[in-house]
């Protein structure tokens, strides 16, 4: 039996980017679903003492509990190294270098992201009214940060060199999200971005989060 769990919801962005990991790391694990929507168990007991701020996913593996989802990925990568999809370097130079493409997605990319994909995405599924203004403006930060992307894709295929690393994996759950969204234009005006974009989302890994998103 897997001593890895993950606690959380499938439609969740950062559970996603969690069990995405796995899966190119080939590990088993327990997925223990969390009613965020109708219960809000993710603010009660007992998921709290995985996560004090009450955020899905919550993680364990055996005595280590962790949360923020990027942080666990890192974990997972490190822990388990001689396993599946290599998503970090050995290499000095080359962890840097993924380290610098990791730390571009989670303070450049990852705000309009989230943002438009809340008002895009989330709200209409909850009957909320979207706001144009913050769409529009966040549409001119991601296109900014795409732009940057194309210059960077132009080089190399993936986003810190020629091999998949969680430099790119961490993108993949709001871009699923946000194809399915007019703010897909922006990716597809961008020829690298859109290639890179579609290689990453039709990874086996993450097919199979979908398939658990699309059962639940």
């Amino acid at each position: 039996m897997s001593t890895i769990k993950v606690h959380g919801a499938t439609f969740s962005t950062a559970t996603q980017r969690v069990l995405a990991c796995l899966h190119e790391k080939e590990l088993d694990y327990e997925f223990v679903p969390i009613n965020m929507i109708g219960a809000g168990e993710h603010k009660k007991e007992p998921f709290i003492s995985l996560n004090p701020f009450g955020q899905a996913p919550g993680f364990e593996d055996g005595d280590l509990k962790l949360f923020e989802s990027r942080a666990i990925t890192r974990y997972i990568t490190h822990a388990y190294a001689d396993k599946g999809t290599q998503l970090v370097s050995k290499d000095p130079k080359k962890m840097a270098i993924v380290a610098v493409g990791m730390e571009v997605e989670a303070h450049k990319y990852d705000s309009p992201a989230a943002k438009l994909n809340w008002e895009l995405c989330m709200k209409p599924m909850m009957g909320l009214e979207t706001d144009e203004a913050i769409v529009k403006e966040q549409e001119v930060q991601l296109a900014k940060v795409l732009d940057v992307y194309e210059s960077r894709l132009a080089e190399s295929k993936y986003l810190s060199g020629d091999t998949f690393t969680l430099a790119d994996l961490h993108h993949l759950p709001t871009l699923e999200y946000l194809m399915k969204t007019r703010v897909s234009v922006i990716f597809d005006a961008r020829p690298h971005v859109s290639a890179w974009k579609t290689d990453i989302m039709a990874r086996p890994a993450w097919k199979k989060v979908l398939a658990m998103k699309n059962n639940n």
